[in-house]
């Protein structure tokens, strides 16, 4: 950004730079107010411009003022503003972390240095990724309300990140555009293969859907934007992500004696999500501290291995435990599956019985 404000004073190069940031974190809050359509609407297969938002409890609409994003739900108190309704903190919420998602994305090109964030070489990947942030909060936003992950996100989201590779090969490091796609095309081969393997493995010891086919594309998406290693290690974060989410879930079922059935369960696209995005943020960084562990477990090598095998064999026990919690369960759900329904055969087939003898 700074090759942009040369030949100006320093007065009127950081009123511009303000100028820009202010724009892009209205803009960000804005994209936001219309996620949270878009969240609550597509699942329900309807239409995200009509009609315009309105109170679900006594149906006005809003009107503008009234839907200022962030602002307007701090300035009614959290309720609607004709019948006093609560309006959830969710609203404004993804307003707000949409808007911080924007703001670091342009930092990534402004000033990358402040968050810490990967520099951007070109601007013009700076849509490219806001259009990316943005699919990616209305995907775990998405899958945490109904369990689904979007077709036109992960599957569209694919044709513009291998159009994007093509057009602005920097984005991989490339010069060419032919290098570009190709390496695209190669990390959307690569994580939708390990996804299937993931969701085919998982179908055969669990006994169900452990891993959907909706993750499976989303991951396709994360390897044309990343590459195929980049996509490993979104995997292994969010391997990471979604267990620390698992087990608090349990916990929290465990605290509050939840049933099978009122249970807190956590979807796997949320932790996929939160992975991809902080490896557009700080991929190098975590590579950097990779390398530093490395180091680190080449100088004191007994140290580590006699750390790591405790920890090793808890977790091995811990997920052959749920595994095998996961299989009786299955098992047990489906047996009475079965069983219900030969209960409910049983009296049909003596009412036919019953009916038909006067007639013989």
């Amino acid at each position: 950004m700074a090759e942009f404000l040369i030949g100006l004073s320093e007065e009127d190069a950081t009123f511009l730079a303000r100028i820009a940031l202010a724009f892009v974190v209205c803009l960000g809050a804005i994209i936001g107010s219309f996620l949270n359509v878009c969240i609550y609407r597509i699942p329900l297969e309807q239409s995200v411009s009509r009609p315009r938002s309105h109170c679900f409890s006594c149906g006005k609409t809003i009107r503008w003022y009234h839907n200022i994003p962030v602002l307007a739900w701090f300035f009614l108190r959290g309720k609607c503003a004709y019948c006093k309704a609560p309006v959830s903190f969710r609203y404004p919420a993804i307003e707000a972390i949409t808007a911080m998602l924007f703001l670091m994305v342009f930092q990534m090109w402004g000033n990358p240095a402040i968050f810490g964030l990967n520099p951007l070489s070109i601007p013009e990947l700076i849509p490219i990724y806001w259009l990316f942030v943005a699919s990616t909060v209305v995907n775990i936003m998405i899958d945490i309300d109904h369990r689904i992950l979007l077709d036109r996100i992960s599957l569209g989201g694919t044709v513009l990140a291998l159009a994007a590779a093509a057009a602005f090969p920097a984005m991989h490091g490339e010069l060419s555009w032919w290098h570009g796609l190709c390496d695209a095309m190669g990390g959307a081969a690569v994580g939708f293969g390990i996804g299937f393997a993931i969701a085919f493995l998982g179908e055969r010891i669990f006994l169900q859907d452990a891993f959907g086919f909706g993750d499976v594309k989303w991951m396709m998406l994360f390897g044309a934007l990343f590459g195929w290693n980049g996509l490993l290690w979104i995997l292994l974060m969010a391997s990471f992500l979604g267990l620390i989410m698992g087990v608090g879930a349990l916990i929290y079922n465990r605290i509050k004696h939840l049933s099978e059935e009122g249970a807190v369960a956590i979807p796997f696209g949320p932790a996929l999500g939160v992975a991809a995005l902080i490896w557009l943020f700080w991929s190098r960084r975590l590579l950097d501290g990779f390398a530093w562990l490395r180091e680190q477990a080449l100088l004191h090598e007994t140290a580590m291995l006699y750390g790591l095998i405790p920890v090793l064999l808890v977790m091995m026990v811990w997920l052959s435990i749920r595994i095998v919690a996961i299989r009786r369960y299955n098992r047990a759900l489906a047996e009475a599956e079965a069983a219900e329904g030969e209960v409910e055969l049983t009296p049909v087939a003596d009412e036919t019985q019953d009916q038909e003898a006067p007639h013989a």
